[in-house]
């Protein structure tokens, strides 16, 4: 069996990932950026793993079996260019560590710490005791949180913001979600959206990007939060219309926010503009190079499935995780 590994976060875990692999299994780590070479790998081989596989990777890889996501997303395969019975699974393990940063960026945007720190290395020390004009910030307990999403991340998030003793509401693309379990005030279905946003004084996107999701965050909703209110977003960028966020967040609108999750993306090497919009010049925007779920714990969760996965193909018994089956 041949496996293509082209994701680089799993190559601190590469002697476990090997180990973990049926006797006799040949590995290769392609550069993802390099096309040409990982075009040339896959062209023998039984699985790939990666987060993207183009039309003209999946027509040369002729004996493809599975295509495995090293995370949730998906939307990078093109499951229609498969060759037929190819499985594609993916895995998660990216929930706690996702929560994690939700929970950091609030606290840092609604304390004043992000503009406190920004403001002491240039010798000013803006906080109320010095400047009583300014502010004073607000504690998780005071929060109601409002969820776009609520599966994995969601869950976990609300999980960890309701130990601090917020309340919380969420809105999902069914509404069915049991409130009691989870000790959220309501739930309901994105109908109920405005209301949720009307609520909210920190709101966390988790949701999924599809064609209804996208955009639906825009500044007649933006308007509709509460003055000073935080937006965290760790679904996907254009959840969220870009101009529109830029604009609230510029003009005080919001309060802050935590962006996560982009509009433009490096096509290859390591720089690229995360928008054509100036949010680095905003001191109320804490921008991460969708991160947030980097951890050596997700990675080590996720080898875990990937090397499960692989060796129920090779047994011929059913793959967990499974997405979709190439037609």
């Amino acid at each position: 069996m041949k496996i293509v590994i082209a994701d680089p976060n799993l190559a601190v875990l590469r002697a476990e990932l090997e180990a973990g692999f049926p006797d006799g299994t040949e590995v290769s780590w392609p550069d993802r950026l390099d096309t040409e070479a990982l075009q040339a790998a896959v062209v023998d081989a039984d699985v790939l793993v990666a987060s993207r596989c183009t039309a003209e990777m999946a027509a040369a890889a002729k004996a493809l079996r599975l295509v495995h996501a090293p995370g949730a997303g998906v939307d990078g395969i093109n499951v229609e260019a498969l060759p037929a019975g190819t499985i594609v699974a993916n895995t998660y393990h990216h929930e706690d560590s996702i929560a994690e940063y939700v929970v950091a960026s609030a606290i840092l945007l609604r304390r004043g710490f992000l503009a406190q720190d920004a403001a002491l290395r240039r010798d000013e020390w803006a906080s109320p005791t010095y400047r009583p004009e300014l502010d004073l910030g607000d504690t998780l307990r005071a929060a109601t949180v409002g969820l776009i999403g609520f599966g994995h991340i969601g869950a976990r998030t609300w999980a960890r913001l309701r130990a601090f003793g917020a309340r919380g509401a969420a809105v999902t693309g069914s509404g069915r979600v049991d409130i009691a379990a989870h000790g959220l005030d309501w739930a309901g279905d994105i109908g109920r959206l405005g209301e949720l946003l009307e609520r909210s004084d920190l709101l966390v996107l988790s949701a999924p990007l599809t064609p209804a999701s996208r955009g639906m965050i825009g500044a007649a909703e933006l308007a509709r939060l509460p003055r000073g209110a935080v937006l965290i977003n760790v679904g996907r960028g254009l959840l969220v219309e870009e101009r529109a966020l830029y604009q609230a967040l510029r003009d005080g609108g919001l309060g802050g926010a935590g962006i996560d999750v982009w509009y433009g993306y490096p096509a290859e090497g390591t720089s690229a503009a995360p928008s054509e919009l100036p949010f680095r010049e905003l001191p109320n925007v804490l921008m991460t190079p969708h991160s947030s779920g980097l951890t050596r714990q997700t990675y080590a969760g996720r080898a875990v499935d990937i090397t499960d996965n692989v060796r129920r193909l090779v047994a011929g018994e059913p793959l967990r995780n499974v997405v979709a089956v190439a037609a």
